[in-house]
């Protein structure tokens, strides 16, 4: 009996292990920008730091933003369920660069000039789309705790489908800003594509015991 034991700890301590691991992962991007920010070791934004840092944190945060969306297809087709228990983390982690990509652009960029950017938001497709997007994802973060899904009962699990039209805005805020090379963020629209068109092929078998990015549950 003891080597069934034995095997039973070494993959409990492997899964242990993930929610730290997964947690130095995404901030590994943001040590490395503020490296670079501040010429850690001689290393540089580039010619255009500020473009440079603003374009790097927004890039991230939708890449993760998509990677949370992508556990629970992984979590089904690798039969892995206790995936699900990252979601949480790499959503709010998303979020957390999103949020310093506005304020990176508000504070370093526009200098707090809201008299300015309000118009701004207004009329620039691509602002507008990217500002609504992280407006969108504001609601969910808050309310991304256990408390708040017993409070709200159904009502959270329709809350947090706002994910979806979020990562949308995100990747539509993306190939729009490109001005030349498209490729990556047309990539990121294909990737949401395919993930939307597998949610909807899955959805007579939802599991129901597995809850949207950004949940608890599947934390």
């Amino acid at each position: 009996m003891a080597a069934p034991v034995t095997a039973t700890r070494r993959a409990t301590s492997r899964f242990r292990a993930d929610k730290p691991l997964t947690f130095l992962l995404c901030t590994l991007p943001l040590a490395w920008l503020t490296a670079r920010a501040f010429a850690v070791a001689g290393l540089s934004l580039g010619p255009n730091p500020v473009e440079a840092l603003i374009h790097g944190l927004g890039s991230w945060g939708l890449r993760l933003l998509l990677i949370t969306l992508c556990v629970r297809p992984l979590a089904v087709l690798l039969r892995q369920p206790r995936l699900m228990r990252l979601r949480r983390m790499l959503g709010l982690f998303a979020f957390t660069y999103l949020v310093l990509h506005f304020l990176s652009w508000f504070v370093i960029d526009r200098a707090l000039d809201l008299a300015g950017i309000l118009p701004d938001i207004a009329k620039r497709p691509y602002i507008t789309v990217g500002f609504t997007a992280l407006l969108l994802l504001v609601p969910l973060a808050v309310t991304s705790t256990d408390r708040w899904m017993r409070r709200l009962g159904r009502r959270w699990h329709t809350l947090h489908r706002l994910v979806y039209p979020a990562a949308l805005l995100g990747c539509l805020h993306f190939l729009w800003l490109v001005k030349a090379d498209w490729r990556e963020p047309a990539l990121y629209l294909v990737l949401f594509t395919v993930l939307m068109g597998w949610r909807w092929r899955q959805r007579p078998r939802r599991r129901a015991g597995i809850a949207p990015a950004l949940s608890p549950r599947g934390a």
